[in-house]
């Protein structure tokens, strides 16, 4: 999993010291590199072996990874799919140097083997009396400790327009906070572009992830994921958020179909479908995202994506906001991610 160059021992080390890779992820010229817990990211659990490429590039560029994700089985019980337990019992076997922090999402798998994406009536059951929210922080509690997590986090979404089931989670949070802290667990709360921020309902101890994406996406026409009046505007808005905070980023993009299609997709993707079809992308001056656009068999196809460039411009935005910390969605199919700032 590990992207190396066999050139000359001189040459290895410049290209270890200057792009994060190495023989594993605690060599020789990384010792003495700091490691950066400013920047985190997530590994997902259908994409692990690309994403563990990504992870090796980027070295101690990331201090915290986010294995995602436990989600719920038919009965509504939590699980961790097999292959990211295994793959995080192998980084652990091999001290791996970031924290690690398993997310937990409210999506279902049914009966007949397909998955209901953030599904809002899940949260209203596991969520709906005071010894439920007990018992479901219990469960996360426990699938953390089992798993020898350094943290959780809690990534439910589609909630806010839901009254019964926001005033819920709100009182989830602040009791998973408490239980956190008595079982030496950090915790991350994810949020959405729309949450309730200056609320004052969100309670202090938490780092509050906040989501910088969906501008446009699969829901949308083309478009970049966000640009610079989003952003600004997203980091005027969460200021009233208690305690640490973490603008999430998204990487690669989405394509969409003139026949109604629409999908996401990896910066590597995008760039080998602008190659198969010689489109030439441009980069658009307020998001810093790259855009194409391409003819296959009398559909029109729209590609928009973000590459490092894109990343680096939108941190730096976030940095003059006075927020340094990032999160980075995902890890997999990034081609030049070592030059992430």
């Amino acid at each position: 999993m590990i992207r190396c160059w066999k050139k000359s021992i001189v040459l290895l080390t410049v290209m270890v010291v200057l792009t994060g890779c190495s023989a594993n992820h605690e060599g020789l010229a990384q010792k003495n590199v700091a490691i950066d817990m400013s920047r985190s990211a997530w590994i997902a659990y259908w994409d692990l072996n690309s994403g563990e490429k990504d992870l090796a590039r980027l070295g101690k560029k990331v201090g915290k990874l986010v294995y995602f994700a436990a989600f719920f089985d038919e009965l509504d019980r939590l699980f961790v799919p097999q292959q990211l337990q295994e793959v995080k019992n192998e980084q652990l076997r091999k001290k791996h140097h970031a924290e690690t922090y398993l997310s937990v999402v409210n999506d279902k798998k049914n009966f007949s083997g397909s998955v209901v994406l953030k599904d809002t009536e899940l949260l209203k059951r596991v969520l709906a009396t005071d010894a439920l929210i007990d018992k479901h922080i219990a469960d996360i509690i426990g699938l953390a400790l089992k798993g020898e997590y350094d943290g959780i986090e809690i990534d439910y979404e589609r909630i806010w327009k839901d009254e019964v089931v926001s005033k819920q989670f709100v009182k989830f949070v602040n009791r998973i906070a408490l239980k956190a802290r008595e079982n030496n667990l950090k915790l991350r709360i994810v949020l959405e572009p729309n949450a309730p921020f200056a609320s004052k309902q969100f309670a202090a101890g938490p780092e509050y992830v906040v989501m910088f994406y969906n501008l446009f996406g699969t829901h949308s026409g083309p478009g970049p994921k966000a640009n610079k009046e989003f952003i600004i505007k997203l980091l005027g808005r969460i200021a009233e958020l208690p305690g640490e905070k973490t603008a999430a980023f998204s990487l690669g993009g989405s394509i969409w179909g003139s026949d109604g299609k629409r999908q996401y997709i990896t910066e590597q993707e995008a760039i080998t479908h602008a190659k198969a079809y010689d489109a030439t992308p441009r980069r658009d001056e307020a998001s810093q995202s790259l855009y194409f656009q391409y003819k296959n068999d009398n559909v029109t196809y729209d590609i928009w994506y973000a590459d490092v460039t894109t990343i680096n411009y939108w941190r730096n935005l976030a940095k003059e906001k006075g927020i340094n910390n990032i999160a980075l969605w995902r890890l997999g199919g990034n081609p030049e991610i070592e030059k992430m700032r």
